[in-house]
Order: C-alpha cells, then structure tokens, then sequence
C-alpha cells in the first residue's frame, strides 16, 4: 500500500488510496503520536475519520484507504475534519 498509492492531501490529512479491486471499500487510520502527541487527540481524529467513511463507504468500492493527519489536526474542530474528509471521500470516488 505505502509502496506506489495515488495522494491526496490537505492541512489536515493525508489519504494514499489504491484501487483494490475488491467490492468494497477498506480503511487504515495512521495517526502517529509524532504528529498528534495527545492519546485523546489521536482517539479523536480516529473516531471522526471512521464515522465519516462509514457515511461514504458506499460511494468508496474497490479503494484501500489510508489516512494521516498532520500536526494541525489535533488542533481542528470536529466540523472542519469532517468537512475536509468530506472533500477527500468526493474527490476519491470521480
């Protein structure tokens, strides 16, 4: 996955995605404690970024996500993580 994937990116993530093939859609979340220092921010953008997939899983078959943040995220409101996941799901699934 990490080897040759296709990239999307904001101030807030980074989604690498390839097309896999399968029927549906599969998501790995790589929050990493150097980026997002506190385990309750990190629990955070996990939890947003998997409610928002579970929203788009449909619109997202065939595709292996990956999703990382980046500093800025853990200092984001819920509304505009979504909103920018939002972006990403749409973008992804053209």
């Amino acid at each position: 996955m990490f080897e040759k994937p296709a990239r999307r990116a904001d101030s807030f993530f980074t989604i690498l995605y390839i097309d896999s093939g399968q029927p549906t859609a599969r998501l790995g979340l790589a929050i990493a404690k150097k980026r997002v220092r506190r385990a309750v921010d990190r629990n955070r953008i996990k939890r947003i970024v998997r409610e928002s997939f579970r929203h788009s899983q449909l619109t997202l078959a065939g595709k292996d996500i990956v999703v990382l943040a980046r500093e800025t995220t853990a200092r984001t409101d819920n509304a505009r993580l979504f909103l920018s996941l939002q972006q990403h799901w749409q973008g992804l699934s053209k």
